[in-house]
């Protein structure tokens, strides 16, 4: 051997080895492999076997002489080779994609694997992740009478191995936070349409959910209320007798709020308390039959349209602390209109009777006889 040429431990001390350390991110090349397990040759650092379940995913793929980055699980097993990770390699890029993600706020597909009564259960990129059910779009928000928990589960378990376009709500790396988001994924979606609906607008939407305020429809991906007291023009104690979940319904738009729509069935049409107190003027006598008592008074149907109100105040001229002791549901009674409010569709009655107050005659007073005559003997007595 030339005596320029360096010898092998020349070579080893010249070459700068980095041991390895937990959580470092290797390359080597594959020497052999099966489905559970691959070998890597890591070259100065030495051998390292990659282990996990996620090589079932990849084994197919994997061929000898390739080569494949893992991570660090322990620098060195009894046996004096390193254990890797294909998964917390992926894991990691899986942040560092998702990072890009969030910055850049593009909107991705997800698959829920599982459901709790919270929301779904999601893995992106092999980080288990979140989406919330406030997240959820208007279409498949699980609206429930009554919050019912047990219901709101077998809802979001239908949303488990469907395909849901989400946007990164909150991500934190160090917290191990994944929140995604269905509704701002089709934030620009929704500001879309809106921006095409106007106040007053006629649309058509199908009934997502009945709850005891009214009824969610989604129209054309835009979510709306159309609340309990814009149902129907008479009085509406449960929305579900007027709309099924699945229903086609035409509204119109009385409000919109950001992204949502505040919509009126009852608008649709004409006003048929307006058409019907027409008919009626104040001072008008009714006959009435009482409806409901409350502690400020009586309520009183006039007509199948029109329930009007007597105060307290006006069921006697006496004092009266209890209404009950003066009238009773079912009791059908002669009233009188002394109000009439068409903005707020009020009628208010009176049980007092009515009076003509008299008009007040002058008092003449009279002076006294004895006064008079000691005034002219006065008079007389002057002119002396």
């Amino acid at each position: 051997m030339s005596s320029n040429q360096p010898d092998m431990a020349e070579l080893l001390a010249s070459a700068e080895i980095t041991p390895l350390q937990k959580n470092d991110t290797v390359e080597g090349i594959i020497i052999s492999h099966d489905k559970h397990e691959v070998w890597l040759d890591l070259g100065m650092q030495g051998t390292g076997l990659v282990v996990g379940r996620e090589l079932e995913q990849v084994a197919k793929e994997l061929k000898e002489g390739d080569s494949m980055s893992a991570s660090v699980l322990e620098t060195e097993s009894p046996e004096g080779y390193a254990i890797l990770s294909l998964r917390k390699f992926s894991r990691e890029k899986g942040w560092e994609v998702l990072e890009e993600r969030a910055k850049t706020k593009e909107s991705f597909g997800i698959v829920p694997f599982d459901a709790n009564k919270g929301g779904l259960l999601i893995e992106v990129e092999g980080v288990r992740g979140f989406l919330p059910v406030s997240q959820l779009s208007s279409e498949n928000y699980p609206r429930v009478t009554g919050a019912d928990k047990d219901e709101i589960l077998q809802r979001l378990n239908q949303l488990i191995g469907r395909t849901l376009m989400v946007r990164i709500l909150d991500l934190d790396r160090s917290q191990n936070k994944l929140i995604v988001s269905e509704k701002e994924a089709q934030r620009e979606f929704t500001e879309g349409k809106i921006s095409n609906l106007k106040v007053g607008e006629k649309v058509k939407g199908i009934a997502t959910g009945v709850v005891d305020f009214g009824v969610f429809l989604n129209v054309e991906g835009v979510e709306g209320l159309i609340h309990i007291s814009e149902i129907a023009w008479d009085r509406v104690d449960n929305p579900s007798k007027y709309v099924k979940v699945g229903q086609e319904i035409e509204a119109i738009i009385i409000a919109i709020d950001q992204d949502k729509l505040s919509l009126s069935i009852k608008q649709l049409s004409a006003d048929p308390w307006t058409e019907e107190i027409a008919h009626y003027n104040e001072g008008d006598e009714v006959d009435g039959t009482v409806t409901r008592i409350t502690p400020f008074g009586a309520f009183v149907q006039v007509s199948p349209i029109i329930e009007a109100l007597v105060h307290i105040s006006e069921l006697s001229d006496k004092h009266v602390s209890d209404p009950n002791t003066l009238v009773s549901v079912g009791e059908k009674k002669k009233f009188r209109i002394i109000g009439i409010d068409k903005n707020q569709h009020k009628l208010s009655l009176s049980l007092k009777p009515k009076t003509n107050k008299p008009v007040k005659e002058a008092i003449v007073v009279s002076a006294p006889k004895e006064t008079v005559k000691d005034d002219k003997k006065s008079s007389k007595k002057a002119k002396e």
